[in-house]
């Protein structure tokens, strides 16, 4: 596209990677695939996955979402278990009503429920670095007996835990955490309990790492970073703060172009862009779109990882085909 007089220019610097993980793009296969096999209703048990213009489109394809199973009716239609992971309890429920539950948790949150309860089968205290009320946190605690396990959210948290240098701990995080802000954390619970037990892997998973490492590397000379996400998107905030401490001028949270304010976004300035791992790349096509019709962009681009994970999804819905013009709402094209 040829430059405009007309138009001021702007360098808009896009991050790669961005947007849907490999946990986030399961769990919507999962929603899709079973309105394709079981027809509508198909019911969701919370958000799927923090992004509003994902859950809009499946309701638009039959999904219903409901914030608890008593919200699913004795219909036979199955109910899908979102991404962020779910108590033990839920399950249980589910088959006590003998309802058809497809559980679309992602792998890598599966992985820390099994850490923690692999503390508690040796016998420590498990402390969960995390965001109390986070629907994740919420299902990692739901794992464990109750009074097995301990939350944790920031670095003054530590000192006011009760258990001596001693004890028999082992910790968890959060997926989504920012990878500095987690490091802090346990870095002071280390400090006050030397014995406490890592899990035999990292916990926070490798796209929260690689967007948070993607978004830092583009932050330095920014004028703006915007980050396309849901405000209740635990990763994708911690992208804004990404953003502010390695060096963007200003850093904002939209959901789509419209929740952009065109009176931060500086003529012939540099602006970043980066979307959270639940926040589907239409979305970011809008933004450039929207910045194509007021600027002439060039665009620059910053790459720091390749990913190409793929978790499939359940067995029982692999032979059910899923043509591109399924995903077309998320990825865009027919």
């Amino acid at each position: 596209m040829s430059e405009s007089p007309d138009r001021p220019s702007l360098t808009l610097r896009m991050c790669e990677p961005r947007g849907f993980c490999a946990g986030v793009d399961r769990a919507i296969q999962i929603v899709v695939l079973a309105l394709k096999k079981y027809g509508a209703p198909v019911y969701v048990r919370h958000e799927i996955v923090h992004n509003r213009y994902v859950v809009e489109g499946l309701k638009t394809m039959g999904a219903v979402f409901v914030r608890e199973l008593d919200g699913v009716p004795d219909d036979g239609q199955p109910v899908v278990f979102s991404a962020h992971g779910v108590p033990k309890s839920v399950p249980a429920a589910a088959e006590a009503r003998e309802l058809l539950y497809l559980d679309a948790t992602c792998p890598l949150v599966s992985k820390v429920h099994k850490q923690a309860m692999l503390h508690v089968k040796r016998g420590r205290h498990v402390l969960l670095v995390g965001h109390k009320g986070h629907p994740e946190v919420i299902g990692t605690m739901g794992q464990l007996p109750e009074g097995a396990v301990t939350l944790v959210e920031t670095e003054e948290d530590v000192a006011t835990l009760g258990f001596g240098a001693e004890a028999a701990l082992g910790f968890v995080t959060q997926t989504t955490l920012s990878v500095d802000d987690t490091a802090g954390i346990v870095a002071a619970l280390s400090r006050r309990f030397p014995q406490m037990e890592a899990p035999s892997s990292d916990s926070i998973c490798y796209a929260t790492t690689n967007r948070q490492e993607a978004v830092k590397a583009a932050a330095p000379g920014a004028d703006l970073f915007l980050i396309v996400g849901a405000p209740n998107s635990s990763n994708s905030k911690r992208l804004v703060e990404v953003a502010l401490r390695a060096g963007a001028g200003a850093a904002v949270l939209v959901e789509g172009p419209g929740g952009i304010d065109w009176s931060l976004v500086p003529a012939g300035g540099t602006v970043a862009l980066s979307a959270g791992a639940s926040a589907p790349e239409v979305l970011v096509d809008a933004i450039v779109d929207a910045f194509r019709a007021r600027f002439a962009i060039s665009i620059d681009l910053v790459r720091t990882a390749e990913e190409n994970e793929n978790f499939p999804v359940m067995r029982s819905l692999r032979e059910t085909p899923l043509l591109p013009a399924d995903m077309a709402f998320v990825n865009g094209g027919a």
